[in-house]
């Protein structure tokens, strides 16, 4: 009969580590090894883990990472690809929900989450636009585009049509900056002058520009931008 492997004695102690101290005394390779080994319960996971958390710099980009890159690293098959997406859309789920389920302005931090779980690490520009009622509640977090590595557009008429077309009462607008840094470019500046002015015409409000990127957020609003 052939042997167990070397890893099912180590997963046995993650797993019991994992019960008497819960996740945070887990190191990030070990959160995904373990992820792994129940994707793949005859084979040792740590090699792979590693290898993932070097490709993809860490376990957010490892999260954000689409199907097709992470399934370009040897080893990686659908299941295994499954088991990290399935952790990644439950966490997106649970934050979204704590967005959804109160006033927006109300519950800032959560928003920030959210986003940032869902943004900070993509490769390309994406363009968000969240539609608020009269309350500041959520009706629609609409994705409006993605760009290249380092823009996206985003059109005035565009996102005010959809305003109208929505019946929102105020908006928050939205990107990434796949290089990092949250900081705004001249161009990010004028493009939300220019919402916020025909916004204004129509008595849609333009509550904030949230730039998110891996060193963390910005908002033009509180740079006293808009």
């Amino acid at each position: 009969m052939k042997a167990a492997h070397d890893g099912v004695g180590h997963r046995a102690r993650l797993r019991r580590k994992l019960a008497e101290s819960g996740g945070e005394a887990l190191h990030d390779h070990e959160l995904i090894e373990y992820l792994l080994a129940l994707a793949i319960p005859r084979r040792d996971t740590k090699p792979l883990a590693k290898a993932l958390l070097r490709e993809f710099d860490g376990i957010g980009g490892l999260m954000a990472a689409d199907w097709q890159a992470i399934a370009r690293v040897p080893g990686m098959g659908d299941t295994s690809i499954a088991a990290i997406k399935i952790v990644q859309a439950t966490m997106l789920r649970m934050l979204r929900n704590g967005v959804a389920e109160k006033p927006v302005l109300a519950s800032w931090q959560a928003l920030l989450d959210y986003l940032r779980a869902d943004m900070a690490f993509l490769t390309v520009e994406r363009v968000r636009v969240l539609h608020l009622n009269s309350r500041n509640m959520l009706i629609r977090d609409e994705h409006m585009g993605d760009g290249s590595i380092d823009q996206a557009a985003i059109y005035t008429r565009e996102v005010i049509r959809r305003a109208i077309d929505l019946g929102s009462a105020a908006l928050i607008l939205v990107h990434n900056h796949p290089s990092g840094s949250p900081e705004p470019s001249r161009q990010d500046i004028e493009i939300t002058r220019q919402i916020a002015e025909a916004g204004k015409r129509l008595n849609i409000a333009v509550h904030d520009h949230i730039i998110i990127g891996t060193q963390g957020h910005s908002s033009l609003r509180a740079k006293g931008l808009i």
